[in-house]
């Protein structure tokens, strides 16, 4: 089988079997030098390591790095921010030029803890979402020249994620419990987070709706127990919007799940309890491509970050290996669509850069 073939019916999910082109019935190579199993077409390097100076730079990359997002930079190149999911936590950046070199690292946010995932906006700034019971979201500057603001409007409680809708201009938050909620945050004014109405899905008798939490706070009753009719999601975790779309995450349960404001509609995209091919678990960070594929990391299951296609069909698109206790976080595209960032969280903390024919 020559390796156009193999790329075609790789690329559909359909299992190719022989050891001849040296690649398993996944699709995926051996390890390389970075124990990182990939398809054909693309290559590893490792960027940073958790207590270790960033190469390049004297700056000593975090622990625990965990959700991320990519950044252009004006005259070319970019910045990929990580979170750090420890305590203390926090963020760092590092800034690349146009042809992927190391030429900064430095950190962007500090005095919070716990920092988990978040989202980019399309006015350029990181939300850093903090995941404990009182965590809140910290607006934050990429290149760590402004310094970064909490945003208690937003809400207090296990925050995970953050997706901005610049349609319909709000911004949907995740909620890392069994028994969590969606939530939207509405701004007062278009780009400015500082104030607005924090509102939670609802449902009721099968139709979706939104109520306002009354108290963002949660300092009396926590934000998932303020409204009845509170649609649960049973854990919630990365999200991201693509083509008009919400999409998210539930560890819980292991699903991934499309919401749709303009039609006001909730579908399943994966569910690993019914999926013909339930290769994906331990759902967890998300990323997207423009033509709809999802990339969702795992925690921990194989420690892939599996594509979904937007026909339904699922595949991995890398696997770590030699490494356990860990997770796979903060999957991020440069604006190219070339470059993938991500990381594995812990033993040690380790962020990747892979390069190829996404």
């Amino acid at each position: 089988m020559d390796r156009r073939t193999f790329l075609k019916l790789s690329g559909t999910g359909v299992v190719v079997l022989g050891s001849g082109i040296g690649f398993s019935s996944c699709g995926l190579a051996a390890p390389d030098g970075n124990g990182l199993r990939l398809l054909p077409g693309f290559t590893s390097r490792k960027i940073a390591t958790s207590g270790q100076a960033v190469p390049g730079t004297s700056y000593i990359w975090h622990g625990n790095p965990d959700g991320g997002a990519v950044f252009p930079v004006a005259g070319g190149g970019w910045v990929y921010v990580s979170n750090s999911e420890s305590v203390p936590g926090g963020a760092s950046m590092i800034r690349f030029d146009a042809g992927g070199a190391i030429v900064e690292a430095k950190s962007i946010l500090g005095g919070t803890i716990v920092n988990c995932a978040g989202g980019a906006t399309p006015w350029g700034t990181w939300l850093s979402c903090e995941e404990w019971d009182s965590g809140r979201v910290h607006e934050c500057d990429p290149m760590g020249i402004d310094a970064a603001v909490v945003r208690p409007a937003m809400g207090e409680f296990k925050h995970e994620a953050a997706a901005v809708d610049p349609i319909g201009q709000a911004v949907y938050l995740t909620e890392d419990q069994p028994d969590g909620g969606l939530y939207r945050f509405r701004p007062t004014v278009w780009e400015d987070l500082s104030a607005g109405v924090l509102e939670v899905m609802t449902d009721v008798g099968g139709v979706l709706g939104w109520a306002e939490i009354t108290e963002p706070t949660g300092n009396t009753t926590p934000t998932r127990d303020q409204v009845a009719q509170m649609k649960v999601f049973n854990g919630g975790e990365g999200t991201v919007y693509v083509n008009g779309s919400i999409c998210f995450t539930t560890k819980g349960d292991n699903k991934v799940w499309r919401y749709t404001p303009v039609t006001n509609t909730l579908v399943t995209v994966y569910d690993k309890a019914t999926s013909s091919n339930p290769l994906l678990s331990g759902v967890d960070n998300i990323a997207a491509l423009p033509n709809g594929d999802l990339f969702v990391a795992e925690d921990p299951g194989d420690l892939e970050i599996v594509r979904i296609r937007p026909n339904g069909v699922v595949s991995p698109l890398l696997r770590l290996t030699g490494v356990s206790g860990t997770e796979i976080a903060g999957p991020a595209f440069t604006p190219d669509n070339t470059r993938l960032y991500f990381s594995s969280q812990r033993n040690p903390g380790t962020t990747f850069e892979v390069t190829g024919p996404f």
